[in-house]
């Protein structure tokens, strides 16, 4: 570290001799560090020395690529060496180290694999865990990993480092290691608020602000922006309109190599720049020159929705700590101003810290891992922040569907098949599948293109995406080549040994799409409705421009997708034929007959339905086989209007008979009026069981319902109660009407009662007949409940009136000595 004499010295410096102290003297240690301190570069080159590393590497993680690569350049140039001597980088698609490296910057991605696949670190010294406040997915995982493997190296130096992060937090976490705080670089920076206007376009107001920015400031420009599509907007707005010495550089993740190391270059002497990035830029990079700032205030992040399971992305604001991350940009080398395009009064209504990527992201990846780690439960591990359960729960469930879990969470063989390749396991579970096919080439150069925007070009057809790719020449193309060749030989080896085939395999060559729909079997879709409109397996729906040519396609596979889980926009998919699901998914598709009545014919109908999860793949008339099925709906049609079934006039009656006693003496007795037969079918079904046209159901069928809801014993207990008909004393047999109006009525002639000195009654004498006392010529004379007190009373009257229109019969002064009759004159006088 002698050459340290000739560095620059810089705030962390002080810090440095704490830090050394604290982590000879134990194993852990928190480094709070404000933007500007040095942390990144002089941390890990100050540890070289340190009496503990015995050789063992340093192994430093950045939460990008591009951090990742710049920090390991810094460090070297510090040294005087070249990158991959003394200092040396890995990221995805590119490696700089050898055997004299002794600082390794790594991705968090790439050092969550060196855990798995060697779980003491052997060689490793200390791991450093740089910009930890990002709280990625990985550097929580990797750190909780970490901290396990403690067990296996207690010897391990673990360093959190970070620019805004709650210190005493992590410290807890570590086992109380101490915090050392250091001072950032204190360049003043002047901030000044621009009004936004909600109705002009964003792009618009950015490029307003850095045209005016270069007018009223030295230095170069950097512009914080969402995402890509703002970048190439704002920068077709720029494009013309900037100042002959003053060039323009996009700075996003999606960028090669070239052009995002391109963009942190310091600008030529005599000349500025404009970098306009995502938050990229906001930690872990110096970019010489920037001196103005301009923040949009926003940035696009992932969102996990575990009941759909789809990761959208959705824009944000920034927190503040964002906020003064891009605002310290401005002060890295100079004094600087930041212009922000909010209200000065926003700023404190502003999320204090980004959401940790951990309760919100995708977990799969993150399960896979701790299954192979020997985790089912994150309660195991020391996480800052614990895994949401229902992202935990959707998680296991898939890998259980690719078979990389069983029912407890264990990982399968097939589990840690897809654990040896650094990918997503629906990826790694689509190259496994095309090696069984012989073609783990194809799917290699398709996982690639999902991981990295841009190769092939755009077009959502990733058919198209990958013939490109494949023309395409550039270094970043071969890098991406050589990354699929080294994932298909993992695969082919990992498929070595003969298995049996697994769902999906199609014993030929597969095409594109039939390769992503093993990684996005909840993502197959089917045209529904307008063109380029689809539904997807999982439910979901999601549409496409209808002038591209795969809106055309009868079914898809949809592998990315954005917005809402009902107004979803596909990004990225491949066409399928019918003929793909049936070799795909046969074992997972279902055929199912249904029955629906059918009200125009007024009967039942069956269709055989063949489905694959919610696709609805086949829809045909079919003959029906479930009679019971079929006569259950028959009957819940039949009871909607129960008075047009074709009762006798029997039936009818018995039905009032037996609803008065229900009414009247509950217990037992059925209410079998129209209401009540029309709450619940159940009493016509098991006796229509064969027929499947209302018109088919008689008045046979329902003799057979009634037998049923009155047994015989029943009938005779209610005849005896309420008697159906009225012996009358002249003989006749007279029905009794138990549905009238006013209660139980007889209808009888005045003379048929003659001599009859008792009032007619049912229910054991307790309830008395409505009497409708009728004329020789059936017409309504008197109405009674009283026949005696009619007798004695009024009938002197009504006798009187009788003989005068029915001269031709009886009308005695004294009804009860009478004899009754249903004749003019009685016989024999």
């Amino acid at each position: 570290m002698s050459a340290a004499m000739s560095w620059p010295a810089l705030p962390i410096d002080a810090a440095l001799p704490a830090l050394a102290e604290a982590l000879d003297q134990g194993t852990s240690a928190v480094l709070v560090a404000q933007p500007g301190a040095g942390k990144t570069t002089r941390v890990p080159l100050a540890l070289l020395d340190a009496p503990w590393r015995n050789e063992g590497r340093i192994v430093m993680l950045e939460p990008r690529r591009l951090a990742t690569r710049a920090a390991a350049r810094q460090m070297s140039r510090l040294l005087g060496e070249d990158v991959g001597q003394t200092v040396g980088y890995r990221v995805r698609m590119e490696s700089k180290i050898s055997t004299r490296t002794r600082i390794e910057v790594v991705t968090e991605g790439i050092f969550t694999r060196m855990l798995l696949d060697d779980p003491e670190l052997t060689g490793t010294a200390a791991v450093l865990f740089d910009e930890f406040h990002e709280r990625s997915l990985d550097a929580d995982l990797g750190l909780a990993l970490a901290l396990d493997a403690r067990a296996l190296r207690p010897d391990l130096r673990l360093l959190v480092m970070s620019a805004t992060i709650d210190g005493a937090r992590v410290a807890r976490l570590l086992g109380d290691a101490p915090v050392i705080d250091s001072p950032g670089r204190t360049y003043p920076v002047e901030t000044i608020h621009r009004e936004p206007d909600p109705l002009q376009r964003l792009e618009d107001q950015i490029a307003a602000a850095t045209l005016a920015a270069l007018r009223e400031h030295e230095g170069s420009v950097l512009v914080f922006l969402p995402g890509q599509g703002e970048i190439t907007r704002t920068a077709e707005r720029l494009a013309g309109r900037l100042p002959a010495d003053t060039d323009l550089a996009p700075l996003y993740g999606q960028l090669g190599t070239r052009e995002q190391d391109a963009a942190i270059e310091p600008a030529p002497p005599g000349r500025r720049k404009v970098v306009l990035a995502t938050s990229i830029a906001e930690t872990s990079l110096t970019i010489e020159g920037i001196r103005i700032v301009i923040d949009s205030g926003f940035k696009r992040v992932p969102v996990y929705e575990p009941s759909t399971g789809l990761t959208t992305l959705a824009t944000r604001r920034v927190s503040r700590a964002g906020a003064d991350q891009r605002r310290g940009r401005a002060g890295r080398t100079s004094p600087g101003v930041c212009i922000r395009l909010w209200n000065a009064g926003q700023t404190a209504a502003l999320e204090p810290f980004d959401t940790p990527e951990i309760l919100s992201a995708d977990l799969n990846g993150l399960v896979l891992d701790l299954a192979s780690w020997g985790v089912t439960d994150p309660a195991q591990l020391a996480f800052l922040d614990p895994p949401p359960a229902p992202a935990w729960a959707e998680a296991n469930a898939l890998l259980q569907r690719l078979a990389a879990l069983d029912d407890k969470g264990h990982l399968t063989p097939a589990g840690r098949a897809l654990a040896r390749l650094p990918l997503h396991p629906r990826l790694a579970h689509m190259i496994l599948a095309g090696a069984e096919d012989g073609d783990a080439g194809t799917a290699a150069e398709l996982a690639v293109l999902m991981g990295e925007r841009g190769l092939g070009g755009d077009d959502l057809d990733l058919a198209r995406r990958i013939e490109r790719f494949r023309a395409d020449r550039s270094r970043r193309a071969d890098d991406a080549r050589g990354l699929a060749a080294r994932w298909s030989k993992l695969a082919t080896s990992a498929d070595r040994h003969p298995r049996a085939r697994s769902e999906g395999s199609t014993g030929s060559v597969p095409d594109v799409g039939q390769h992503l729909a093993r990684a996005f079997p909840d993502r197959v879709a089917q045209a529904a409705g307008p063109r380029g409109r689809f539904r997807l397996a999982n439910g979901r729906q999601a549409q496409l421009d209808e002038t591209h040519a795969l809106s055309a396609s009868p079914y898809l596979v949809v592998a990315d997708l954005t917005g809402s889980a009902t107004q979803g926009r596909i990004r990225a998919a491949a066409a399928l034929d019918a003929e793909d699901l049936e070799t795909l998914f046969a074992s997972r598709m279902s055929s199912q007959t249904t029955l629906a009545f059918d009200a125009a014919t007024g009967s039942v109908r069956a269709r055989r339905q063949r489905r694959l999860d919610a696709l609805r793949l086949a829809d045909d008339t079919a003959a029906i086989t479930d009679f019971e099925a079929a006569a259950a709906l028959l009957a819940k049609a039949a009871i909607q209007r129960p008075e047009a079934l074709p009762w006798s006039k029997e039936q009818k009656a018995l039905r009032a008979r037996a609803t008065y006693l229900s009414q009247t003496l509950g217990g037992s007795w059925p209410d079998l009026s129209d209401a009540a037969l029309a709450a619940d079918p159940s009493w016509l079904t098991p006796h229509i069981v064969g027929e499947t046209r209302l018109a088919a159901i008689s008045a046979q069928h329902l003799g057979s319902a009634l037998d049923a809801l009155l047994p015989w014993s029943e009938r005779q207990e209610m005849d005896r109660l309420l008697p159906s008909h009225f012996h009358a004393p002249s003989g006749s047999h007279l029905p009794i009407d138990y549905a009238a109006e006013n209660g139980p009525a007889l209808e009888v002639r005045v003379q048929e009662l003659f001599g009859l000195d008792r009032h007619p009654t049912i229910a054991g004498g307790r309830v008395p007949l409505l009497l409708v006392l009728l004329s020789p010529a059936h017409r309504p004379i008197q109405t009674t409940r009283d026949l005696p007190g009619f007798w004695r009373g009024s009938w002197k009257d009504v006798a009187r009136d009788l003989k005068g229109r029915y001269p031709r019969h009886p009308w005695p002064d004294d009804p009860l000595a009478a004899p009754a009759t249903s004749r003019a004159k009685p016989r024999g006088t």
